[in-house]
């Protein structure tokens, strides 16, 4: 009886053991994340169009799902302000993303399409811009993150494959 007990206890012990070993990760086997972006829009002189303070810019906003379930899929856009006073949308996630490629199992790119409403008043006048966002996704198993933006059919960001993860800067001139 003994010796079958001591016989447990050494499977038992083994198990453990592999138990153990198995579930150990490291870091080369954790996928980065790096999707937020910090969108800021601005006039060619360089005034903050999202300050509602200032005479010209934009009061009121709102961002829908291009791709989302319904017509009206707003998507979680917070404006936030800088140190320096400086306005902007921090985009973290919430548009439905959309399988563009699957070059192989380990590279794919997604893409997310949303409009941005900005709402100002001009000669007392309130005016409803309607912006168009195309986020590009860069999907490995290493690392997911955001590869391009396009504001109204036109780059304003780019990230190659290869860049630390950062917080991605978007400037948008209107």
């Amino acid at each position: 009886m003994k010796g079958k007990l001591n016989y447990i206890f050494i499977f038992q012990l083994i198990a453990l053991l592999f138990v153990t070993v198995s579930c150990g990760s490291d870091d080369e086997s954790l996928q980065r994340i790096d999707q937020v972006m910090n969108i800021y829009i601005k006039t060619t002189a360089g005034q903050d169009l999202l300050n509602a303070k200032k005479t010209g810019s934009y009061t009121a906003y709102s961002v829908n799902d291009n791709n989302g379930t319904t017509d009206v899929a707003q998507v979680s856009v917070p404006l936030k302000m800088t140190t320096d006073s400086l306005y902007y949308f921090e985009y973290i996630r919430g548009a439905k993303r959309i399988t563009k490629d699957s070059i192989s199992p380990d590279n794919r790119t997604y893409t997310s399409r949303m409009t941005f409403s900005l709402r100002r008043t001009v000669n007392n006048q309130e005016v409803v811009v309607q912006d168009v966002m195309d986020i590009l996704y860069r999907w490995t198993p290493s690392v997911f993150q955001v590869a391009e933006v396009k504001y109204n059919n036109e780059v304003v960001f780019t990230k190659e494959a290869d860049e630390p993860n950062a917080i991605n800067t978007i400037t948008i001139i209107k």
